[in-house]
């Protein structure tokens, strides 16, 4: 099974945590049976630890998944294989061509994270974030959701003013494969007066536009029915088309409400005022950065996961948080995201709707027991490590905590 955009029949589902409604042969896949009785669906996982703490949270994720599917009568057939820093360590290169052989055979990736001081200053083709950008172009994933809900149990930790930060819950729909990070011409050359100058290539076809938009609209039909398209028209050409091709396809879409806003006014408004959004659209490079400032909102990155997904093929499921190589191997890292990217992938790569609200119900557990990794915590909470905050997982998991309908 595929995580396909297949818009008209397979529902982009909101998350249980919003309040709202190669030639080389690759080896096989190793076989995890997590039940009694023999399950009824089989499904192949591909796992990138990557690098820092990547290998800590991606741990704890699969321990869940192989948990939830003896629960639900699921058998997950892992594939362990290297990406990022790691990769380049093994072989050379930040993307070995098994690794993205075995990711497209999967019928879904999970990845930890990508990255280090150790790699800075490696020239850009052997940089570990090179192997993430070939990654997403390799499995044509086009589609990044991105969910900031600030939970109720968490809504001290957010920097903002309580009545600004309380009951937020927007999903950022960002536009993966074009743009400013792929566009061409690009490179290094001189000018006129022989300075040494760099340059990029903002550019989108508008079939590249129609597609994210369509997602964008259908996510938003799925949670409250407001859409807010974020561009640079006034300057931007790209902007420009941008504008008109999502304003195009709002006749398609009349439940749902579309509004525009330039990128450096929604910079403003997603610290003055979050509640306003509902669902947000952009580009590239845009989706990036908004994506990381609204996930401040919550109190702490390492709490939002997020899915990438295409038109077919297996989709990538990721935290949005770093490798934080400051912390790596120390037992501090915060697994949440990365369990909630799980959970992701059980939603929309799988189609897995009771699994995944099982997982989330477990996380939501969890906090209400009071556990926190120092990311988190606040005074007269439980301080956990890694380890530890994904064994109380497990015990949420395993405790059938009930899951909403």
């Amino acid at each position: 099974m595929a995580a396909s955009l297949q818009l008209n029949c397979k529902p982009f589902a909101p998350l249980l945590l919003h309040s709202k409604p190669a030639s080389k042969r690759v080896p096989r896949f190793s076989t995890v049976r997590c039940c009694a009785a023999a399950p009824s669906k089989s499904y192949n996982i591909t796992l990138l630890s990557g690098d820092g703490i990547g290998p800590e949270v991606i741990s704890v994720a699969k321990s869940a998944l192989q948990l939830v599917a003896s629960l639900e009568g699921i058998e997950f057939k892992f594939r362990e294989v290297p990406v990022g820093g790691a990769a380049l360590d093994l072989t050379g290169v930040p993307l070995p061509e098994e690794t993205l052989s075995t990711a497209k055979d999967s019928d879904a990736v999970l990845l930890g994270a990508i990255g280090g001081y150790k790699w800075d200053n490696n020239e850009k083709h052997l940089k570990p974030e090179t192997g993430l950008l070939q990654l997403r172009a390799g499995l044509k994933v086009f589609a990044n959701l991105r969910p900031a809900t600030v939970l109720p149990q968490l809504v001290d930790a957010s920097t903002l003013k309580k009545d600004v930060a309380e009951g937020v819950d927007l999903m950022v729909v960002r536009e993966l494969t074009g743009g400013i990070y792929f566009g061409k011409p690009r490179g290094f050359s001189t000018n006129e007066n022989g300075e040494e100058i760099g340059f990029n290539t903002e550019v989108y076809s508008s079939h590249e536009i129609d597609r994210i938009a369509r997602v964008a609209f259908e996510t938003a039909r799925k949670r409250s029915g407001k859409l807010c398209s974020v561009d640079k028209a006034n300057v931007l050409e790209a902007s420009m088309l941008w504008r008109k091709r999502v304003t195009a396809l709002s006749s398609e879409y009349p439940d749902v409400e579309l509004s525009h806003m330039y990128v450096d006014n929604a910079a403003m408004q997603l610290v003055r005022n979050p509640k306003q959004f509902d669902t947000i659209v952009t580009n590239n490079i845009f989706g990036d950065i908004l994506s990381d400032e609204a996930s401040m909102i919550t109190g702490s990155i390492g709490m939002l996961p997020s899915a990438s997904i295409g038109e077919s093929g297996p989709g990538l499921f990721e935290p949005i948080h770093g490798s934080a190589p400051d912390i790596a191997g120390q037992d501090k890292a915060n697994p949440l995201a990365t369990v909630l990217s799980a959970a992701m992938l059980l939603r929309y790569g799988l189609g897995e709707e009771k699994a995944a609200r099982r997982i989330e119900a477990a996380v939501l557990d969890t906090l209400d027991r009071g556990y926190r990794t120092g990311d988190i915590y606040s005074a007269g909470q439980k301080l956990v490590g890694c380890k530890e905050m994904g064994e109380q997982v497990m015990k949420s998991i395993d405790s059938k905590v009930a899951t909403p309908v």
